[in-house]
């Protein structure tokens, strides 16, 4: 579904965010490593940069780095305080706001070309966006990669974290070639028992 009818059904059933969250950490147990340390590692590396967050559950990148950095976290329910919960496809931020925005494992509605365009809107000119994601969810990486760039991006990384993660950095340009491209599409996350 889309993030907007996510967040209305949350906000009536908020105990299903729940239900997702612990089943979400339940799996995240048995990975033999998390792209979120990855990421966590990538920005302890840099200067002062406010980054977006965009779908953190329960906000750990902002929880690791509120020395480093100015970190905003966004997901449909704010599970404690740093969170603000809202649409990923509406940010309540200023246009041009952050240095980076970050995309770990939450690239889940069905708009999620909206939610890059918004990325796209938030990010400064030359910004980086991070998007680590389940490998087996892609159809074809570099139709996606291509897709994004369509966006107003270019493609500065693309590589296997692991048998399971792939990881993606592209830096905001001005040129925006297609606002709805081909390509940004990805499969449904299925968890298998191991």
């Amino acid at each position: 579904m889309t993030g907007k009818d996510a967040l209305e059904l949350f906000e009536k059933e908020p105990e299903l965010f729940s239900v997702y969250h612990n089943g979400f950490a339940e799996q995240t147990k048995k990975w033999p490593n998390h792209p979120l340390k990855y990421l966590t590692t990538w920005l302890s590396s840099k200067k002062h940069k406010v980054v977006l967050d965009l779908g953190c559950g329960e906000a750990k990148l902002a929880e690791a780095l509120t020395d480093k950095h100015e970190v905003h976290s966004f997901d449909l329910v704010a599970v404690n305080d740093r969170v603000t919960a809202c649409d990923m496809a509406k940010l309540p931020v200023e246009d041009e706001f952050a240095d980076v925005a970050v995309f770990c494992l939450s690239l889940m509605g069905t708009n999620l070309v909206d939610y890059l365009r918004e990325a796209w809107r938030c990010l400064k000119i030359g910004g980086t966006l991070k998007i680590a994601e389940v490998s087996s969810r892609f159809h074809n990486v570099n139709l996606f990669c291509k897709a994004v760039c369509k966006l107003g991006f270019e493609n500065t990384e693309k590589k296997r974290l692991t048998d399971y993660f792939s990881l993606f950095e592209f830096r905001k340009i001005e040129k925006v070639e297609n606002k709805k491209p081909f390509g940004i599409k990805l499969k449904p996350c299925l968890y298998k028992k191991r």
